[in-house]
């Protein structure tokens, strides 16, 4: 039963996604049960987030608990979860009954400080710190970029010859000075490479990609419709 049901299960929802996408939902009986279906995709798409957020504070909390190897990256990790979370979901009204007993403890004044709005906390720890950290990772990041575009771009063969080049090309049209330099050669230069290059050569690499991912996205769908990739329960 255990492995059975969940087979079971994945099959009929996907079974009814695919019949009820070439249905009309307002004169069939599977277009409305399609839209019944991803309703509650999100519903428990709501309660994995929050069994994620329960999975993140007991595996940190054990890590913390035991003063493991570097556990106050842990305990940082805890009082910034706590730090987002209770704040936004606590009450910026005081007609609701919780909301009075809350405000009969501490100042109504305060109400500004809950919730998500402007200047609350939740808005001041994303504006100020979470923003930031994540600018810097960013920033970071660009240097490993460019590390690894350095290793790629080496012109060993004619194929690496070409990508140089076209990556040369792409990234002085992507900046002012670089535009400037090109301009010197012929003020249609820059359009030349916004047509061929990212309009033509970019646009049909990328449908390449996105069917080959598609048809990828669409065996791996029938293998779960049939039974026969059961990673999902924890199964090979």
């Amino acid at each position: 039963m255990r492995t059975t049901l969940p087979v079971a299960v994945a099959f009929l929802s996907g079974l009814i996604m695919v019949v009820g996408f070439f249905m009309n939902p307002e004169k069939t009986f599977f277009g409305n049960v399609e839209e019944e279906v991803l309703q509650w995709v999100t519903i428990v798409g709501g309660f994995t987030l929050l069994l994620g957020v329960v999975s993140i504070v007991r595996v940190n909390s054990r890590v913390v608990s035991q003063k493991r190897k570097d556990w106050i990256y842990n305990l940082a990790t805890l009082i910034s979860v706590f730090a987002m979370a209770i704040p936004a979901i606590m009450p910026i009204s005081s007609d609701s009954n919780f909301g009075s007993i809350f405000y009969s403890i501490f100042p109504e004044s305060w109400s500004f400080l809950f919730g998500t709005g402007t200047y609350s906390i939740y808005d001041w720890l994303f504006n100020y710190m979470d923003s930031p950290m994540m600018a810097t990772m960013f920033a970071m990041l660009a240097f490993y970029i460019a590390s690894a575009a350095y290793r790629a771009f080496r012109a060993r063969n004619a194929e690496a010859t070409l990508l140089l080049l076209t990556a040369v090309l792409v990234m002085l049209w992507r900046i002012p000075m670089g535009e400037a330099f090109l301009r010197i050669f012929s003020d249609s230069l820059p359009g030349y490479i916004n047509t061929y290059v990212m309009s033509g050569v970019n646009v049909a690499v990328q449908r390449g990609i996105i069917i080959g991912a598609a048809l990828g996205a669409a065996s791996m769908s029938l293998r779960i419709l049939l039974g026969i990739e059961r990673t999902y329960m924890g199964k090979g």
